[in-house]
Order: structure tokens, then sequence, then C-alpha cells
């Protein structure tokens, strides 16, 4: 639920049922915030905490069912930012998230979305992939952006227009396959065989996390 509701609030969300896994994403890769539930099938929260905050300042919102008073004091005295009693609203989260993103030092992120290859440039609306500018009209630009940062989800016609507008929804309906075309054409090895925005049948269309 987390994830969904944060993807659709424009975050790019990576998901770890486990307190190890998370450890281990949290050393290979950079994030700009975690959301950490104290109460995991495997290691404690409170102990995820200890050994992010060991190596790294990421800030850290904490998220438990647990009422104690001294759970939180201790989350806190660990390094965590925030902290969050379940149940809580939605809005809440998404609010306390941004607070303690305009706090760290962390807080703005990249710009630049990276996909093996292919980075996004969103400052300057630019696609390049090994470095080399690729030709794109601005609709098509905000059509990828749209895509890319909701990578991994599959986004309707109806949906991407809702992002994206622009245009009237009846004239974006009939060119949306187009713009995919030559969006393909532009951006693929093989427009014929796609691997970067692909076609989900009958659903509308995503764009693939892992790529070259």
């Amino acid at each position: 639920m987390v994830e969904d509701y944060l993807g659709e609030a424009g975050y790019r969300v990576q998901h770890a049922p486990t307190g190890k896994e998370g450890i281990a994403m949290t050393t290979r890769d950079t994030f700009d915030a975690l959301v950490l539930d104290l109460m995991l099938p495997d290691i404690d929260g409170l102990e995820v905490c200890r050994q992010v905050r060991a190596r790294s300042q990421i800030p850290v919102l904490m998220l438990t069912a647990r009422g104690d008073a001294m759970d939180r004091i201790i989350g806190l005295e660990m390094g965590a930012d925030d902290y969050l009693p379940k149940p809580f609203e939605p809005r809440e989260l998404l609010a306390r998230l941004r607070a303690i993103l305009r706090r760290s030092n962390t807080s703005a992120p990249s710009t630049i979305l990276h996909f093996g290859r292919l980075e996004i440039d969103r400052d300057a609306r630019e696609i390049r992939i090994d470095g080399q500018p690729r030709a794109l009209t601005a609709h098509q630009f905000d059509i990828v952006a749209a895509l890319a940062e909701r990578a991994g989800r599959v986004l309707s016609r109806d949906g991407l227009f809702e992002i994206v507008k622009g245009e009237s929804l009846e004239v974006f309906d009939r060119s949306i396959d187009v713009h995919i075309s030559r969006i393909r054409a532009a951006l693929e090895d093989n427009p014929k065989k796609p691997r970067r925005v692909l076609t989900v049948r009958g659903a509308g269309y995503v764009f693939a996390k892992a790529q070259d």
C-alpha cells in the first residue's frame, strides 16, 4: 500500500520484505529516504536502523504498530528522523516524508533517472543513451518521463493523459500509439522488439525497470 501510494505521488520506490534485504539494498543503491517498519519477519527494525545509521545519514521514517513510547524514544535515539504509529493516514505519511526530505541534505532528489545505458535528464529535458542525446518532441519526452518515473507500473492511456495532459483526451488517445512508436524508434536498439517501453495488451504501457 505504501509503495503504491508513494509511487502515485511521484516517488520511485523500492520495496524490501525483510530487514536483511533492506540493509543489503541500502549498501547497493543510493536513496533519498528510508521508510522503515519496525515489525519485520527476520530482524527488528530498530536493529536495521542501527546498522543503516552506522554508515549512512539517509533520512529514516519509522512505522510501527507498537504504541510504547519507549520504542519511539529508542528509535529516535538510534537515529530515526521521525516516527509514525499505525494505523496512519497515507497523507500524513507523505507529509512527514516530505518534511524529513526538506530537512535533509539529500532533500533534492536527482533530476536524472538512470536505466542502464539510458538516462533521462528532467531539468535539461533530454534523453541520452551512452551519453548521446536522442531526438524526441516535447510531448514524447513527457510521455517517456511519466512512464520512467513510474518504472515497472502499467499506465493506461487515460492514466498517461492525467499525468501528461497538454492536449485533449480524444486527440491524445488517437495519437498515443504513434508517439510510442516514435519513442521506440529513438530509444530502442530494435524497435520491433522493444526492451524499454513495453505494451501490456489491453492495459497500457510500462517502462521496464531492468535495462541494459
